[in-house]
Formats: structure tokens, sequence, C-alpha cells
């Protein structure tokens, strides 16, 4: 079994209030989770209106499966146009860690 994360680090564009972040991240997040079947959240950054931190995990039974998908998960959070990614933390645990 191998375990795999990411942790975006966002940089939110014309936001100015709280409730206008929600609305951003909240999108992104549940797209994330429908498309891709993994679990995701807003984990951290959460008094910053104009910056964000996502964090996902995904589970499965091979390496080349587990990165694909969050390849893929990267370069659609990399593609929202209302959002600029600075940067992207990846970690890949086995059962055997």
């Amino acid at each position: 079994m191998y375990v795999g994360t990411l942790s975006f680090d966002l940089l939110l564009g014309d936001v100015r209030s709280l409730k206008e972040k929600r609305s951003v991240v909240r999108p992104i997040v549940a797209e994330l989770q429908r498309k891709f079947a993994v679990s995701a959240a807003e984990v951290g950054d959460q008094d910053l209106h104009r910056r964000a931190e996502i964090g996902l995990a995904v589970v499965s039974g091979e390496t080349g499966h587990l990165t694909e998908v969050l390849d893929r998960c990267e370069r659609l959070v990399a593609g929202r146009p209302e959002v600029e990614l600075l940067s992207v933390r990846r970690r890949l645990h086995s059962d055997e860690d």
C-alpha cells in the first residue's frame, strides 16, 4: 500500500475577504475530490484572505498509479486562473516506512 500527499501553497487573486476566499477555495477542493477521488481540504492559512493551503491524500496499491493521480491533481490546481501556485510539497509513503 502506498499513500501520496500534496500540499499546495496558493496566492489568491482579487480576494478582499474570507467569504470571497471560500468562494475560490471550496470549488477547487470539490473538483479535486470529484474528479480524482482524493481526500482534500483547506489545511492552512485560514485567517489570511489572499493565501490558502490545500492538502490532499490518495491511497493506491501501485506507485505508478499514485504518481499519475498526484500529477493530474497538480496540473488541475496549477491551471486554475484565479490562483497562483507558489509551491507544492509532495510526499510518498509506503506501508514499509
